[in-house]
């Protein structure tokens, strides 16, 4: 009888892999620390950063250092610029502003510009190309976003804006011709080089782009086999271990985990896994400082609990729920009887 669950394993990796896998996490370490002497990026592979390495090369502006809250780049006058990208690849071929708030707007008419880019990541290998973009002076944006989120009711204050807008507003693409070496190209080729080996040799397609990369880095602490599928019926579990028995994976730069979507079916799929970890990433370092592994008849009932209460509290306030995610903090690890494995 055939093991569904071994149609899932992409491979096992060899003693002999394992160790070129690590001499290529070595050079991606190598890489990070160069960004951050040389630029003051602390992390290329998180928070869509290397997008923003790439749209900044293409418009010879200089990286500002941070994530959240601060803005994305500057050029040789110091003015400021906000970047929005999509990729091709993505399902969404709309530039979203997450969370936005009255001061957030107001923010946008600081800036020089908002850069809306389009990534092309299908006929190119990672991280992609820009080949076209917008630019929409801070103060038109800001404008514009006031004058369309008050109707927004989405508790996530998110809109999307799409090209046919920016084309209402009388802005039109800018297409980008093969470029010369500048300031990023260099930093650009080292990572692309590696995506293409680390990819050969985990047979993780697309590997750096989501959190795979991350899971991959706890997986070889555990000697499991990372799961390459994305999501689906295919991808209904991040890893196995020797004896093909599943688990779930949660990263995490802080001791705080994150369960997003979390509906019925998804916490009773829980149950089908051998065991849930709950892992710590130092994402500057490029290394994983703790791992934690708990039973999902534990971490379920929990989860559950957590969910119902948000739920009730929203409904007291006459309001609905449309965020079906919880957190598990450090403290929660004894609740759940978590045993430190790393």
């Amino acid at each position: 009888m055939i093991n569904l669950k071994q149609q899932y394993i992409t491979q096992v990796y060899s003693p002999e892999t394992m160790f070129q896998i690590s001499q290529q996490i070595n050079i991606m370490k190598e890489i990070q620390q160069q960004a951050l002497q040389s630029y003051g990026v602390d992390d290329i592979w998180s928070n869509s950063k290397v997008y923003e390495i790439i749209i900044a090369n293409c418009c010879d502006h200089d990286l500002i250092p941070g994530h959240s809250g601060s803005k994305d780049a500057r050029n040789h006058l110091g003015e400021e610029f906000e970047y929005k990208h999509f990729k091709e690849s993505s399902s969404n071929h709309t530039w979203t502003f997450n969370d936005f708030s009255d001061s957030t707007i107001a923010s946008l008419k600081n800036v020089k510009s908002v850069i809306f880019a389009h990534i092309e990541d299908v006929k190119t290998s990672y991280p992609g190309c820009l080949d076209w973009y917008y630019e929409v002076p801070g103060s038109v944006m800001s404008n514009f976003l006031e004058m369309k989120t008050p109707s927004i009711t989405n508790s996530r204050k998110m809109i999307n804006i799409s090209c046919k807008q920016l084309e209402n507003l009388g802005f039109s693409k800018t297409y980008v011709s093969p470029l010369p070496n500048r300031k990023y190209t260099g930093i650009l080729e080292d990572i692309d080089n590696l995506a293409k080996k680390l990819e050969l040799l985990t047979g993780v397609k697309n590997l750096l782009t989501s959190n795979k990369f991350w899971e991959l880095l706890v997986a070889l602490k555990l000697n499991h086999t990372v799961n390459s599928e994305q999501g689906g019926r295919a991808g209904a579990h991040d890893a196995y271990d020797d004896h093909n028995r599943p688990y779930e994976y949660k990263v995490s730069k802080t001791h705080s985990w994150n369960f997003q979507d979390i509906s019925d079916n998804v916490l009773n799929k829980y149950y089908d896994d051998y065991l849930i970890i709950l892992a710590v990433v130092d994402k500057t370092a490029i290394e994983v400082t703790d791992i934690y592994a708990a039973s999902p008849k534990q971490v379920v009932p929990l989860l559950r609990e957590k969910l119902n209460a948000k739920i009730a509290k929203k409904a007291t306030q006459g309001e609905e729920l449309r965020r079906l995610q919880v957190s598990l903090s450090k403290s929660d690890l004894k609740r759940i009887n978590a045993h430190k494995i790393f």
